[in-house]
């Protein structure tokens, strides 16, 4: 059975990765998973230097998934290049680092290190503030989106660039062709939705920050629609991100257009749920009679049109 898919000049082993900030970076779930298993791990974001992210409390569960405000905590580059990256690079499996930055300059140094530094591939999280720009998200700003992305793909001729794309828009097939045309070589989504909980005995909000990132089953009806109009409005290769647990919830969203897919909040309830995931692909294609992963990419049988 060949479960091989490309994303741009990027070939995984099969179709599973881990989502950005949900698998640390490898190491914390060694225990229950073999990296070298997976398609690709996707590490937690790393920004050009350390950040200690958002006072407590930062989490908490509700229907159907989760709200974070973890506020991109990481360990910052150097120490990322220096004690992270080379455990991963012992196993049989693409490592795809996430960046963040306030600016363009950040987002430009950190991926021309990275690409030196021989990872296979880097996704930009461009759900970050501009600050530059008065603190509106590059995602929402397209002109700079597509500045921004060119040049980040000017230092990294080589390796594969994944933008991450924020649902925070009317028209998701704007941002994905603004970084199709930039020079993308795939495109990832959804990322968090803006969401909060209140705590009625203390009449304030649960998360010190007041406002998280929903994730979880809850966004993947939301996560299944966008990566539909994207795939049906670019070329390049699109990854599904949202509320995937199980090898069905993985199909759907190959069906629908994606070439692969992100386990992310899945892995906090059960830490083998990339596995898992993998498993119940493998299991849908031999039930189905099919012996090519490539042969559901794209395969949603519908009479609608995505532009409508």
């Amino acid at each position: 059975m060949k479960l091989s898919v490309n994303i741009g000049p990027l070939k995984l082993k099969n179709p599973v990765m881990t989502a950005s900030g949900t698998f640390g970076y490898g190491r914390e779930y060694a225990e229950f998973v073999d990296p070298g298993t997976l398609g690709a791990v996707v590490t937690k974001g790393i920004s050009l230097k350390p950040r200690q992210g958002n006072p407590m409390p930062r989490i908490t569960e509700t229907a159907c998934g989760m709200i974070n405000a973890i506020g991109l905590q990481n360990v910052g580059l150097r120490v990322f290049l220096k004690e992270k990256l080379p455990y991963l690079r012992q196993f049989d499996t693409k490592v795809i680092v996430n960046i963040l930055g306030e600016t363009p300059e950040e987002y430009v140094r950190l991926a021309q290190r990275l690409a030196g530094a021989g990872v296979d591939a880097i996704e930009m999280n461009v759900s970050c503030p501009n600050v530059k720009r008065g603190g509106i998200e590059f995602a929402s700003d397209q002109s700079a989106l597509g500045r921004l992305i060119k040049r980040v793909r000017a230092v990294t001729a080589g390796v594969c660039l994944i933008v991450k794309l924020s649902p925070n828009t009317s028209d998701i097939r704007e941002p994905a062709r603004r970084a199709e045309d930039a020079g993308a070589d795939a495109i990832s989504l959804i990322n968090t939705i803006p969401a909060m909980a209140v705590d009625v005995r203390t009449r304030r909000p649960v998360l010190a920050n007041t406002i998280g990132g929903l994730s979880g089953p809850a966004i993947k009806p939301v996560a299944l629609r966008m990566v539909w109009q994207a795939a049906s409005a670019v070329s390049i290769p699109v990854i599904g991100i949202g509320g995937i647990g199980s090898g069905t919830d993985a199909v759907e969203f190959m069906l629908a257009g994606a070439s692969a897919v992100q386990v992310g909040t899945a892995n906090f309830i059960n830490p083998s749920a990339t596995t898992e995931v993998l498993g119940g692909i493998i299991s849908y294609l031999q039930d189905n009679g099919l012996d090519d992963v490539n042969a559901i990419i794209g395969g949603l049988l519908s009479n609608d049109n995505p532009d409508d």
